[in-house]
């Protein structure tokens, strides 16, 4: 699990940053090369429902594909421009994402009580995020202005390679994890893609979070396109390791939203995910290297609330609706929806309006950029104030274990 997300959070934080910086690539461009992430989450079940779950234990195709990750990796370290990046980022994005829930996985089929096992070892995903952060800033200063203009920032691809090829070997030392499905089951695309859990969409309230799940991506797609490329562009030290501050965020408010849940019900709750996105990018359009240095800060440390309050609680809620016959479609259905095509139009939007406020300098002007969407989440927490109903939610599934 550490070295799962200590592969992903080598080079995602900071390829915004050496797109820009190293390989001139444009904001749309940018935009493009996270929006991997988004087809790799299309077609992630595929992958997992034609193949993991028919024919191959989960621990050697965990293997399997961490080991061609690597190679891949590899080959976008060696890349000189974005028209030779992108193939190899978009190959190994396709073959990445199966991998969150093949480690998934491999954990739940050796725990006889996933809800008080699975926390404890998840949580070492998120330290593995924020390792690789503090060693890009803090080890080896490749995000220093001087390293960066340098090119040094290619070297985060390098060391993903080499960890995913070391998680590659050492999947197959896991415990056997063979498939449950037999191979000679009739295939049911419809499942695959959880489109059997599409009825819930008939429910009002289920349809109106849907949407705003849908809608809350644009401005979740600026942060990860833009928050690194902000924070060194305008002068920030360490901006990698700083940004580990939001993941040491989200560890904190994962453990203290069972209680909010409990406390303020599931409709407030994700309202103040939302304002929080608002108020992070107001933050940001008012901060600065300096005197403003704090402000930065807030807004970076208020991801847990930004992500938990809003996403993780999104899980719980459609849980709770789904039941046990549709639970996996549904859950394969959200993510289909916020992580495909969310995230694919957010990246989108956020890649064009990086360019439309690109100076004559070759700066850009943040304060404009951050402003537009702080706007979009504003008016996703309207829509959703409004149409959505309160309710009271299982207090059972509070109890289960949460995946990122």
């Amino acid at each position: 699990m550490f070295l799962e997300f200590f592969i992903w959070g080598s080079w995602y934080v900071t390829m915004g940053t050496f797109l820009g910086i190293n390989l001139q690539a444009t904001g749309s461009q940018i935009g493009t090369a996270f929006s991997t992430q988004s087809f790799g989450a299309i077609i992630a079940p595929f992958i997992i429902g034609l193949i993991a779950d028919r024919y191959f234990n989960a621990e050697k195709l965990l293997g399997g594909l961490h080991l061609l990750g690597g190679f891949f990796l590899f080959m976008a370290y060696q890349a000189d421009s974005f028209t030779n990046f992108y193939p190899f980022i978009f190959i190994y994005m396709v073959l990445y994402m199966p991998t969150l829930a093949l480690v998934n996985s491999v954990s739940f089929r050796q725990m006889t009580d996933p809800g008080t096992e699975f926390p404890s070892i998840r949580v070492w995903g998120t330290i593995g995020w924020i390792v690789s952060g503090l060693v890009i800033s803090y080890v080896f200063f490749w995000d220093a202005a001087d390293n960066m203009r340098e090119g040094m920032l290619k070297n985060t691809f390098l060391m993903a390679a080499i960890a995913s090829a070391a998680l590659g070997i050492f999947s197959f030392t896991l415990p056997k994890t063979p498939p449950k499905a037999r191979s000679d089951n009739k295939i049911n695309i419809k499942d695959i893609l959880g489109l059997d859990a599409i009825s819930l969409l008939k429910d009002k309230n289920y349809a109106v979070f849907f949407i705003s799940s849908i809608l809350i991506c644009i401005p979740l797609a600026f942060y990860y396109q833009n928050a690194n490329p902000f924070l060194a562009e305008i002068g920030v030290s360490d901006p990698t390791g700083k940004m580990t501050i939001g993941q040491i965020s989200e560890a904190l408010f994962l453990l203290l939203l069972p209680y909010f849940f409990r406390k303020f019900g599931f409709k407030l709750t994700l309202i103040v995910g939302m304002i929080a996105w608002s108020v992070r990018y107001a933050l940001f359009s008012l901060g600065d290297a300096d005197q403003g240095l704090y402000l930065l800060i807030i807004g970076i440390a208020l991801h847990g609330i930004c992500y938990d309050f809003f996403f993780v609680s999104g899980q719980i809620y459609t849980d709770t609706k789904a039941g046990e016959k549709f639970q996996s479609a549904a859950q394969g259905m959200i993510t289909l929806a916020t992580y495909g095509l969310g995230m694919l139009i957010g990246f989108s939007i956020a890649g064009q309006i990086t360019d439309v406020y690109l100076q004559a300098d070759g700066l850009h002007d943040w304060q404009s950029i951050w402003q537009i969407p702080a706007l979009i989440a504003i008016l996703v927490v309207l829509f959703f104030s409004i149409l959505f109903k309160n309710e009271s939610i299982n207090k059972k599934a509070l109890n289960k274990p949460i995946e990122k």
